[in-house]
């Protein structure tokens, strides 16, 4: 399939990483489901799980980078939130985006299986290192948004305030109508998430094009 696998001349992925991505992501699934439900899945780290297991498989620039561009910046807001948690005792952002990574409601199973949140962006960024980035993500991405963030709101309760479609972390916002705030929302995570991540990464991770290899 044009777009999502990668040329052959590439560096292969290493099968044991494709193997051990492949059976944390199946142990995950079923306890996510049975524990925080299935909408916990619209969450675009959640999203971005799952799809790597076909990136790593393909071995696809194409979905890697798209899901590179989805999450990148917010997994480094996470992991800067979890470990300032977890070395000082308190969160450095103000967001409290982990703070139920120490909370004693939530089975420590499901804590530990969210620490995927730690390993993921250093996959994302082995893998485009070996495979290249592929600038459609950004386009891709875009169009995933707009999918995923108007489900949000639909499907979702505001108290689990999923992709902060009701407002800023854990806080529904009261003080603008609601989709009003979704479109500020999916304008946000355009211009100040995906566009910069993808500037980033097409400038210090060269894409096939601009390396003189073809699909």
């Amino acid at each position: 399939m044009p777009g999502l696998t990668q040329n052959k001349t590439f560096p292969r992925l290493p099968l044991w990483l494709k193997l051990l991505y492949t059976l944390f992501v199946i142990i995950l699934v079923p306890v996510y489901w049975g524990e925080l439900g299935i909408a916990n899945f619209l969450w675009g780290s959640d999203i971005a799980l799952l799809v790597m297991v076909f990136g790593l498989w393909l071995e696809s620039r194409f979905l890697i980078s798209m899901m590179a561009v989805g999450v990148l910046l917010p997994e480094l807001v996470w992991n800067i939130d979890f470990f300032s948690h977890l070395i000082a005792g308190r969160d450095v952002t103000g967001l409290n985006a982990t703070g139920y990574m120490f909370s004693e409601d939530r089975p420590l199973l499901v804590q530990s299986l969210s620490l995927f949140h730690v390993f993921l962006p250093a996959i994302l960024i082995f893998s485009l290192m070996r495979l290249g980035y592929d600038s459609r993500a950004l386009v891709a991405q875009l169009v995933l948004s707009c999918l995923v963030l108007p489900a949000s709101y639909l499907f979702t309760e505001p108290a689990r305030n999923i992709n902060w479609v009701f407002g800023i972390v854990e806080v529904p916002q009261t003080w603008m109508p609601g989709l009003v705030y979704l479109l500020l929302v999916m304008v946000f995570f355009s211009v100040f998430i995906f566009l910069p991540t993808h500037l980033v990464l097409r400038r210090f991770l060269k894409s096939p094009q601009t390396s003189g290899k073809q699909q």
